[in-house]
């Protein structure tokens, strides 16, 4: 260790959520499970094929109105 070598640094933020996970040890797993519900999801290949093939294309003025 080097004698000008200085304390790591923490940042506020850093220190508050050092604090929080300590003041509760299951808030990491809690927001894995969080994720999986919402994120972490199987894809299915074909359905995502077919919703991609029955796209309809945009016209290029999406405002504009039909002239009659």
């Amino acid at each position: 260790m080097s004698f000008f070598r200085r304390p790591d640094y923490a940042s506020d933020t850093t220190q508050f959520i050092d604090q929080l996970k300590a003041k509760n040890p299951a808030l990491e797993s809690e927001q894995r499970q969080g994720r999986a519900l919402l994120w972490d999801k199987q894809l299915n290949r074909d359905e995502q094929k077919a919703f991609k093939e029955g796209l309809v294309a945009q016209k290029p003025y999406v405002y504009q109105t039909h002239a009659s």
